[in-house]
């Protein structure tokens, strides 16, 4: 992987990646594929009408189906999915933690029964690294332990000691693996926990640093309980702890104004899956806030859902023929409403990126702010 920061205004960044699948600008906004393909859209909806560098793959639901084994033998993720440019795979340490009820972690790994036919299973740091071998995916994110919030000292403490245990042993078999195997194009992230302790939090960050051979870091445990000032006063402390000349990756997050806020603060990349999500339930992010396309308002609205988005859906399609659309349970809808959300979100990292590059992003994140309903 290079890595080159190309502004820095205050603490937001503007950066470029490079990896064997291609350039990816930051401010980043990674649209969540868990199965290997975003929800309702295909490999030339993320290319050609939203040119996406870079989407998320799920290592848990990818192993679980249709194997691992069987994406490498289609060609790995990008080969599978025909989405040819940059994957990140997450590792299975949020699973562990949504999913607790049919989980739980070991000093040496996570065990788990499958949501699909409850047969079990077994994650180590070695193991999740195996799969996303298989998976050839340009960004691997390590086995982390995941704690919900609030949560006891003691648990966010053993949450940080395993996790750097297990990111030791992850570092450690990643370069064994690459004298062996030819994944020495595949980039490697630790992911910092520590809850809203700060304490923890910096103890975290410092001590997978010290480990040699990192191509980023992320920071992981936010968005899960907590409130928004709690994360954003977290990311703000955090930072500092993390190398300059890498990537910074905030994990699971979040809204539009989480991304302005996070970027402020020195965030590189971001995934989350409520652009999506939201979209499939009938919320649309536009510049002025959102907008609940159920709403019998919209019915004879003949405009597009913002009237300063150039996405495919606005430039063709109605509040009007969404609303109906919604309303009859037209499956056209889930993509129409997904490609909107997600140009939202890509166009909104694309303007913070510029207003970084011309040393401007305090008057973009005000303009951001005044629009606001």
């Amino acid at each position: 992987m290079d890595f080159k920061i190309d502004n820095i205004d205050v603490n937001a960044r503007a950066c470029t990646i490079k990896t064997a699948h291609g350039s990816i600008q930051t401010p980043v906004f990674m649209p969540v594929g868990t199965a290997g393909s975003v929800k309702a859209l295909d490999s030339y909806d993320m290319t050609e009408l939203l040119d996406s560098k870079i989407i998320l793959a799920n290592t848990y639901h990818m192993y679980l189906r249709p194997g691992d084994e069987v994406v490498k033998k289609l060609g790995g993720l990008q080969g599978f999915s025909k989405y040819d440019r940059n994957f990140l795979t997450d590792s299975g340490g949020f699973q562990a933690f949504s999913l607790s009820n049919i989980s739980k972690a070991d000093p040496n790994g996570i065990r788990f029964k499958s949501h699909i036919d409850g047969s079990s299973h077994y994650f180590t740091p070695e193991k999740v690294l195996d799969i996303e071998y298989n998976l050839n995916s340009d960004i691997m994110m390590i086995l982390d332990d995941l704690v919900a919030l609030p949560a006891k000292k003691d648990r966010i403490k053993l949450s940080v000691e395993r996790t750097y245990e297990w990111a030791k042993r992850s570092i450690q078999y990643h370069q064994q693996m690459k004298c062996i195997e030819d994944n020495s194009h595949q980039n490697i992230f630790a992911i910092i926990q520590g809850g809203t302790d700060k304490e923890f939090r910096k103890i975290s960050a410092e001590s997978l640093v010290s480990l040699d051979g990192y191509d980023g870091y992320a920071i992981g445990g936010l968005s899960v309980g907590e409130s928004n000032k709690e994360m954003y006063d977290i990311v703000e402390y955090t930072t500092p702890f993390m190398p300059k000349d890498k990537p910074r990756y905030l994990m699971g997050v979040g809204t539009p104004e989480d991304l302005v806020e996070n970027i402020e603060r020195g965030v590189d990349m971001f995934d989350c899956v409520m652009p999506t999500r939201n979209a499939r339930n009938g919320t649309l992010f536009t510049s002025y806030g959102k907008v609940n396309i159920k709403s019998a308002k919209y019915k004879l609205k003949d405009e597009p859902i913002d009237k300063e988005c150039d996405c495919y859906t606005c430039q063709r399609y109605s509040l009007g023929y969404l609303n109906h659309l919604f309303k009859a349970r037209e499956l056209t809808y889930f993509r129409l409403a997904s490609l909107h959300n997600l140009h939202f979100y890509l166009n909104l990292v694309s303007q913070a990126r510029d207003a970084i590059l011309k040393n401007k992003f305090s008057l973009f994140k005000n303009n951001f702010y005044s629009k606001r309903i």
